[in-house]
């Protein structure tokens, strides 16, 4: 343990008091919900850094996440050939890879995943495990049985989880409306998450277990960042109830795969284009600030970084210093930081993967913290996407949504960063969890 742990550990609740100074109502804390929310994340945290078995678990389900990626990639080989194979790796005659294409490699995982999670739903999979888990959060957080799983149902899906509480969605209070938005960008759904895993795992062999860990500490410090900012001044008509996830079943499981693999389709379509967009008008607005910026650098004698990343990076240095990361490291990571809420946690995950590539962070728990801070859809295109979703379920709610998105974007990005600070209490330098 060093002097970064402790700091870690003050920052999960530097963050909580981040929180109430922007809630609605400080008058108003929902105890109940904050700490068990803050003990569910330790306890993972510790089960998964600290207990042997956890520890195992943790490498079991890191090779399982891994393995089943390979299997996801061939199709992807068999269509695309040389350009699905991923860099370092040779075809099955001997063909070698053309280096690392994110279209050919990483895209198709997210089809093959997404049918993966049709299949569990239809074999009734997803909907035990979510309402396993919603029936805790009710029981012990003293919250409302929808806005539980909605909760939990980001911890495996996108803005498909809101399906799941779609009967319940027109009668939710604002604070429960928080929570489903708040909930789904804190997280990252399981199909992108083998994007991740993809971009990252020749750099970092462990990246699988370590993101699925985040997103499960995630979804309590969303709940946490939610009732704080947001806290319930009405009676939710399902508080302390345990209600059944709604789900539109198909009716056979090749129906099931071809849905999901539609599905999958279409949110590769949604990433290409935000990509696209947002890194073009993005590098067009970094060359009008620097140009102008470079001026006031060479008038003023100074240095300042006037793209978008560095300006960003400037206003999450502090924050990044809460999380624990080593000082040598802490602008390099606070720019991933600030990159994510503009040009999507797809980019900041690929330059993270640049930075440890080209061995620039200084040390490896600046690495691990990153990948917890950065595990969410807490971007500006994600709000909006949320926002669109809901209230095309809830056309009566399109006022309230639109009042909160922008709040509820900051809370995913202060629940994100305190799952990070969460990892970065219990992780040493000399963790096994760094590899295999």
């Amino acid at each position: 343990m060093t002097i970064y742990n402790f700091i870690s550990f003050l920052g999960i609740f530097l963050f909580v008091g981040i929180g109430w100074l922007l809630s609605e109502n400080k008058k108003i804390l929902n105890w109940r919900v904050i700490l068990w929310g803050i003990a569910i994340q330790l306890a993972i945290a510790a089960f998964i850094f600290v207990l042997p078995a956890g520890t195992k678990l943790f490498l079991f389900i890191n090779d399982l996440v891994v393995k089943v990626l390979d299997s996801a990639t061939a199709g992807s080989k068999f269509v695309f050939g040389r350009l699905a194979l991923p860099p370092q790796t040779q075809g099955p005659n001997g063909e070698t890879s053309l280096g690392f294409i994110l279209a050919f490699q990483s895209f198709p995982t997210i089809i093959f995943f997404s049918a993966l999670m049709s299949i569990l739903y239809y074999l009734n999979v997803m909907p035990v495990i979510i309402k396993w888990f919603s029936a805790f959060f009710t029981k012990f957080m003293r919250i409302s049985g929808a806005e539980s799983i909605v909760n939990v149902s980001n911890i495996f899906v996108g803005l498909e989880s809101e399906f799941t509480i779609k009967p319940h969605l027109p009668d939710m209070t604002k604070s429960e409306l928080f929570v489903v938005l708040v909930s789904g960008m804190s997280t990252i759904a399981s199909n992108v998450l083998a994007l991740y895993v993809f971009s990252l795992k020749n750099q970092f062999p462990s990246i699988a277990g370590h993101l699925v860990s985040a997103t499960l500490i995630s979804a309590p410090a969303a709940l946490v960042m939610a009732k704080i900012i947001i806290p319930e001044r009405e009676i939710p008509k399902t508080l302390g109830k345990n209600i059944e996830p709604y789900y539109e079943k198909e009716n056979s499981i090749f129906e099931a795969i071809i849905n999901g693999s539609i599905a999958g389709v279409k949110t590769i379509v949604g990433i290409v284009a935000l990509l696209i967009a947002v890194l073009g008008l993005v590098s067009l607005l970094d060359l009008i600030l620097t140009a102008f910026g470079g001026k006031i650098n060479h008038i003023c004698n100074i240095n300042i970084d006037w793209t978008i990343k560095g300006l960003l990076g400037y206003i999450f240095y502090p924050f990044t210093l809460i999380l624990g990361v080593p000082i040598n490291d802490t602008f390099e990571i606070s720019k991933l930081i600030g990159e994510r809420v503009i040009l999507t946690e797809v980019a900041a995950y690929q330059d993270l993967s640049v930075l440890i590539q080209k061995g620039i962070l200084t040390d490896m728990r600046s690495a691990v913290i990153a990948v917890y801070a950065l595990c969410g859809f807490a971007h500006v295109a994600s709000m909006a996407i949320f926002v669109g979703g809901t209230a095309a379920l809830a056309p009566n709610k399109t006022k309230i949504l639109s009042k909160i998105g922008f709040k509820a974007l900051i809370a995913a990005t202060l629940a994100c960063l305190m799952t990070a600070c969460v990892a970065g209490t219990f992780f040493c330098g000399n963790s096994i969890l760094l590899s295999k």
